[in-house]
């Protein structure tokens, strides 16, 4: 009989990277010419950033930062442990990794066999676990859920992409990967098959913007792309994707991955920091069983508070909301310096 878990994580790269790093994304735009010197004057911002800034530069932050977050992850992981899943289907972004210039899906589900990913390529050692830089992870697919759930979706009326390779020459995006890796922080293993489920939150900036930094940069391109899908479609397939498992034989795990907003994604705050109280009105929705409101977000609501990823999470609200599913466990590790605020959620069990 099938059941499900719902759960949310964050796959943020500095927790993959080595803590004395992981205020690099906020050092990389305060170097940048590109910032306004107005923003860099340390008396106009947040109070609280001013005092996260100094705890960081005294060596304080960056260790505390990283212990609320992994906490998050070792009570998620804790609750997979006990559910003990068939596979954990993800729903993650892509940040010019798998989808570039020569096609961009809104949506596609990764029916795989297995894969091969290289996590370090990028961050090579100076990782948390001071694992060597070509080291190679394999993590197991679920073709048959894969497969089952690209057709039901079909079925109820998504015109979903599916796939059964990777095109990405590092293995699964970092949206996937980071997050298993995460969740395996304590390095016990990872026993469980999963189903990626990609959704094109980047929308406008995907190829632009290379998913992250060219606009900081300077390399990137002013052309905006169009829009990936609304945050009410997202909702709506987080629902149809409920239906399709709750009529399976299976237990699933299905979980969003990301962070909301981001510092790099945050225009209005000169891309220095996040939009955190706009994360504070949707983790007090997330944490109140209020998530259905987030169908009625809009995608400029989202591009202006720097929340594009948030789509992950709004897919695990419409199914959440499709099987009338509260959380019974949340956590925000609040943040300006480190890029994102890092959310955690763990739902009751249908």
């Amino acid at each position: 009989m099938a059941e499900i878990l719902g759960l949310g994580v964050t796959h943020s790269p500095l927790l993959v990277g080595s803590t004395d790093r992981m205020a690099g994304i906020f050092e990389r735009v305060l170097d940048s010419p590109r910032l306004p010197a107005s923003a860099r004057v340390q008396a106009d911002w947040p109070a609280q950033m001013q005092h996260e800034w100094a705890e960081h530069q005294a060596g304080r932050a960056a260790a505390a930062h990283r212990h609320r977050a992994i906490e998050g992850f070792r009570a998620v992981r804790a609750a997979l442990d006990s559910f003990n899943p068939d596979f954990i289907l993800i729903w993650g972004d892509d940040q010019y990794e798998n989808f570039r210039e020569d096609g961009v899906a809104p949506f596609c589900v990764f029916a795989l066999d297995g894969i091969d990913s290289r996590p370090f390529k990028r961050a090579g050692s100076a990782n948390a676990w001071g694992e060597p830089a070509d080291t190679v992870v394999h993590s197991q697919g679920h073709r048959v859920g894969g497969r089952w759930l690209a057709t039901s979706l079909v079925e109820q009326g998504f015109d979903i992409s599916y796939a059964y390779t990777m095109r990405h020459e590092a293995g699964l995006p970092h949206a996937f990967i980071n997050a298993m890796l995460l969740l395996d922080y304590d390095r016990r293993g990872l026993p469980w098959p999963v189903v990626p489920f990609h959704v094109n939150c980047y929308g406008s900036s995907t190829i632009s913007k290379r998913g992250a930094f060219a606009h900081i940069d300077g390399t990137g391109s002013d052309e905006t792309d169009p829009p990936g899908p609304s945050p009410a479609r997202c909702f709506a397939l987080g629902a149809a994707t409920a239906r399709a498992l709750k009529a399976s034989e299976w237990r699933v795990a299905v979980m969003a991955s990301s962070s909301w907003s981001h510092s790099f994604l945050t225009a209005k705050n000169n891309y220095l920091y996040p939009d955190l109280p706009s994360d504070r009105a949707r983790f007090d929705e997330l944490r109140d069983g209020e998530m259905s409101r987030w169908q009625t977000l809009t995608t400029a609501q989202l591009e202006d508070a720097g929340q594009q990823e948030l789509l992950n999470w709004v897919c695990l609200a419409g199914a959440m909301h499709e099987l009338g599913l509260r959380p019974v466990w949340t956590d925000l590790a609040e943040t300006y310096i480190y890029a994102a605020p890092k959310a955690f959620a763990i739902f009751e069990v249908q």
